[in-house]
């Protein structure tokens, strides 16, 4: 790896270089979208702050162009991003740190509970390392990291204190229906029946059974939806790396002509490039089961 290069706020021995690379992160966004639509003092801001009514396709790619930046990108680049972000809240005055920290929880649990949940087997001391992690991410978005969670432990803490306050309000459900059948052009209608709604629907199904019953609908076998979960995750993953990464923005492909090969993320890579002897290393040997605790958070799938 060349040494002299910038690894960013992470770099490639974090669990998040390797976490962020599985194509299943595009469920979990989705996942993440339908839990945040729960805060209904957070998702009124977005309905009345931002362009999702107007440019909701567009507001989906800016968010993962800005998760892309902070896994993938160097430290100036993320550091830049996050002072935009922070400035644009400051102006539409969305930067209450109880909403922030809403948002940022929420994608942090929906990262964790789908990537297990798809098979990749993440450790306990890894999923913890992730949380820890991702108190920089906090930070770039205007949170005092000591404030955020450090650990899973930390993030089921939070939950259960802030679930009386979560509704499915009139707001949730617009975002719902935008995620069920987002406006497309006519020719990309037939995509969006075919394979929009099944992932969207993936999604909403790997939420925790109290977001299920906020939005009013029957909790879905657990079981059914892991292993669906599974076999979505396994046909993504049999497109070739190099060719996913090819879509714009590019960043892992950035990343690893700035560091070298070896800097190439694989979430199933053992040792490599955790040694051995890293008692947070992110693998271990993949199981053929996966746990299920009916908790719906950051426990799915924990390994033995």
């Amino acid at each position: 790896m060349r040494q002299d290069a910038d690894p960013g706020l992470f770099g490639p021995r974090s669990v998040t270089w390797q976490l962020h690379s599985d194509p299943v992160m595009w469920i979990a966004g989705v996942r993440a979208l339908w839990l945040q639509a729960l805060h209904p003092v957070a998702v009124r801001g977005v309905m009345i702050n931002s362009g999702f009514r107007e440019d909701p396709w567009g507001r989906l790619m800016r968010t993962a162009n800005f998760v892309g930046t902070l896994s993938y990108g160097t430290t100036e680049a993320a550091e830049a991003a996050g002072a935009r972000v922070r400035r644009i809240h400051r102006l539409l005055g969305v930067d209450d740190p109880e909403l922030l920290l809403w948002v940022h929880c929420a994608e942090t649990d929906s990262y964790i509970s789908v990537a297990r949940r798809s098979g990749i087997p993440l450790t306990d001391a890894a999923a913890d390392r992730y949380v820890d992690e991702h108190r920089t991410s906090a930070r770039l978005v205007g949170l005092d990291p000591d404030a955020v969670p450090a650990s899973t432990a930390g993030l089921a803490a939070y939950f259960e204190a802030v679930r009386p306050g979560l509704a499915a309000g009139p707001d949730a459900r617009t975002v719902a229906d935008f995620l069920r059948r987002p406006p497309v052009k006519p020719a990309l209608v037939p995509a969006r029946e075919v394979i929009w709604r099944r992932v969207a629907a993936l999604a909403y199904d790997t939420l925790p059974p109290y977001a299920h019953a906020l939005y009013g609908r029957p909790v879905p076998p657990p079981e059914t939806v892991t292993r669906r979960l599974v076999a979505t995750a396994g046909l993504l993953r049999r497109v070739p790396a190099r060719l996913r990464w090819r879509l714009p923005p590019r960043h892992i492909l950035r990343a690893v002509d700035r560091l070298g090969p070896e800097a190439r993320p694989d979430p199933y890579a053992h040792p490599a490039p955790y040694s051995p002897s890293d008692p947070a290393a992110i693998l271990e040997e993949p199981r053929r089961q996966y746990g299920i605790d009916g908790g719906g958070s950051t426990r799915w799938g924990t390994p033995d």
